[in-house]
């Protein structure tokens, strides 16, 4: 059976329940690697694929819910929180601070198995629009500096006119860097450009007022 393209960390100090989780995945043909603490999992190198982190509460070095959010910041992958003891305030906070479930032991193979379907998941749209907004912004690096000035007034809704005087240029000349700024972005639309403005999170200082000519 070849292993799907994804990896399932489990992270908990109880050794028969890492052999039993192991064993679980690796039925399925799934890759899992399992470590005794949050800082074997910090020092373990991931590869570059969709993941899942499953999260015992109780670590030997590190609460963790503390954990979850100390690596709140970083690439990491969504978490599925196992504890032996848990409880609605710890649920909620684990759920609250972006933890995919909660599950309490002993728990059913349904439901760690679409807990860990739903992370990995998650992962992967993550991974897909972190790749997208990368390839925007090479092509927005593309951009000449006076391409990168006239962007923002495009997608703000001015008029060729009106973004041509706002830069101090003739308007056939603002139309140029316009056409420019559409093939570079691949834009094929003025609302598809405003769309991947948006997700660059260009900066809009002006807009469109009523009645402008």
């Amino acid at each position: 059976m070849i292993p799907e393209n994804f990896i399932v960390f489990i992270v908990d100090d109880d050794p028969r329940m890492r052999e039993a989780l192991s064993e679980l995945l690796e039925s399925l043909g799934w890759r899992a690697v399992a470590l005794g603490s949050a800082g074997e999992y910090l020092s373990y190198p991931r590869p570059d694929l969709p993941a899942c982190l499953i999260l015992d509460v109780e670590l030997p070095d590190i609460n963790g819910l503390d954990f979850q959010k100390q690596i709140s910041h970083g690439s990491h992958p969504p978490i599925v929180f196992l504890t032996g003891h848990g409880d609605i305030s710890s649920s909620v906070r684990a759920i609250k601070d972006g933890a995919v479930d909660f599950l309490t032991k002993p728990f059913t193979e349904r439901d760690l198995v679409e807990a860990i379907q739903s992370a990995v998941e998650r992962d992967r749209a993550v991974r897909q629009e972190r790749a997208e907004i990368e390839t925007l912004r090479e092509r927005l690096a593309s951009l000449t500096p006076r391409e990168r000035e006239v962007l923002p007034l495009v997608v703000s809704g001015l008029l060729n006119k009106q973004a041509a005087a706002e830069l101090g240029i003739r308007e056939v000349t603002l139309q140029i860097h316009r056409s420019k700024i559409m093939q570079k972005m691949q834009a094929a639309s003025l609302a598809d450009l405003v769309r991947i403005a948006e997700r660059l999170q260009i900066p809009i200082t002006h807009s469109r007022r009523a009645g402008s000519i």
